[in-house]
């Protein structure tokens, strides 16, 4: 029975989406802190993609797993998807707050891929938990809220960084800077906090009758999650092959930027590396945690300006605009010398990380039977994370061969693929999910 869903009033989305905040502060670190930290541990550029494996192999092997056993998940008390939210948070709290005391290298990595591990657990439910709650007029707010959350989760993480640089000093006999412990230590917060916030705010859709003899029809063991996911890797709509090819130049692009913008800043602008300079790296460091905190400001300013011009022009013509302004922004900014003028390429490209946060999950929920949300959600973040395992394993050979080992010449090569990711966009046919008789509530 299909049963119609009620509408939500904006706070109600708002507090079940409040917990998308501490994972993407998390995640913010990890794009802006962590290369360097590698770096200070005495990590070489060359080095730095297949140090970053653990992001998207926990990816792949965590998301459509998680997906597939929440979609076959129900108690009474504690609901469907929320159980993998707190399981996570909690492990991804106790990452960040031991991650600055790594020793060594190896440790640092063993940590990361902890971490990963949880930030995947705690937020692949996250995409289904919004399409189980809300109906189709609201997806786009639902998905773009979350995009609203992880510009201001991680604009905050980067500036944290920034801050703390500038009033604490010294560093670890490692060589980790002491700056470091305070925007992982409230990270640590954040995460278990806003979590809890959003699952104890936010009760979930009981399953009916049909839904529940589904769920214990589906549970037939431990191979019966895997089973699901080949089964809907064999059924996936047409759509959601076509936003794989999408994926694989945008991701690989979103990896080339997070893991070579501070050497790019640190080139262009202090004219120095991680090699020549480590005093100057450093304050490249912070100022990159800057622009970054700027481009997610501008995330969570335009978060809600898309919903608007995606119900008017269609979320497809969306992504397509908004990955253009990112290729043009990652064109312009290795020319930039003044650190200042950094901020202006940013603008387009914060727009665009809106966008890849919640516009592609609106042209495709409509192809997704709603008792398959969990592992099919899964399967798109796996189409996230197989282009970035790819770009660890080839883009050292890139970098050396074709791109001079020039960190600047990384970004641009970014830019082209965001280019090649538009033209694969325009190519999706998008099937806009059902309209139902709803209920408002306030």
């Amino acid at each position: 029975m299909n049963i119609p869903k009620p509408s939500l009033s904006f706070w109600q989305i708002i507090n079940m989406n409040v917990g998308f905040f501490g994972i993407q502060y998390s995640f913010g670190l990890q794009q802006t802190a962590i290369n360097p930290l590698y770096t200070f541990l005495h990590a070489k550029p060359e080095e730095l993609p297949l140090l970053n494996l653990a992001g998207p192999m926990t990816g792949l092997l965590i998301q459509p797993l998680i997906g597939a056993l929440s979609d076959k998940t129900w108690h009474p008390r504690w609901g469907r998807r929320k159980p993998f939210f707190l399981i996570g948070a909690i492990f991804c709290s106790l990452c960040l707050f031991v991650f600055p005391f790594s020793k060594a290298l190896w440790m640092a990595v063993g940590l990361l891929w902890i971490l990963d591990a949880s930030n995947n657990t705690a937020m692949e439910p996250y995409r289904a938990f919004v399409a189980d709650k809300l109906p189709a007029s609201q997806l786009a707010t639902g998905f773009l809220t979350q995009s609203f959350f992880t510009g201001l989760g991680i604009t905050l993480a980067n500036v944290s960084l920034f801050l703390f640089q500038q009033v604490i000093t010294g560093e670890t006999p490692a060589g980790i800077p002491y700056w470091v412990f305070g925007s992982f230590f409230v990270g640590a917060v954040c995460s278990i906090g806003s979590v809890v916030w959003s699952v104890s705010t936010t009760p979930e859709i009981p399953p009916d009758e049909e839904e529940l003899k589904l769920i214990r029809a589906g549970n037939k063991g431990f191979f019966q999650p895997f089973i699901d996911i080949f089964s809907a890797i064999r059924d996936m709509p047409k759509t959601l092959w076509q936003l794989a090819l999408v994926y694989l130049f945008q991701w690989y692009a979103m990896f080339c930027y997070w893991q070579y913008i501070s050497h790019s800043i640190a080139r262009s602008v202090w004219h120095t590396s991680s090699e020549t300079n480590r005093a100057l790296y450093e304050e490249a460091t912070g100022w990159t945690g800057l622009v970054n905190g700027f481009y997610n400001i501008v995330t969570f300013l335009s978060a809600f300006v898309l919903v608007s011009i995606a119900k008017k022009i269609g979320a497809k013509s969306v992504h397509t605009i908004c990955l253009i302004l990112a290729a043009i922004s990652l064109f312009i900014l290795p020319t930039i010398s003044n650190k200042y003028f950094l901020f202006a390429p940013m603008i387009g490209f914060g727009i665009a990380w809106a966008s890849m946060m919640g516009v592609p999950y609106i042209m495709v929920v409509g192809s997704i039977p709603k008792e398959r949300y969990g592992v099919y959600m899964g399967i798109v973040n796996m189409m996230i994370v197989i282009p970035m395992i790819i770009q660890t394993l080839s883009f050292r050979y890139v970098y050396e061969n074709f791109l001079g080992k020039n960190p600047g010449n990384a970004i641009s090569f970014a830019g082209a693929l965001l280019l090649l990711a538009a033209l694969a966009t325009m190519m999706i046919k998008v099937n806009r999910p059902e309209p139902a008789n709803q209920l408002i509530l306030t």
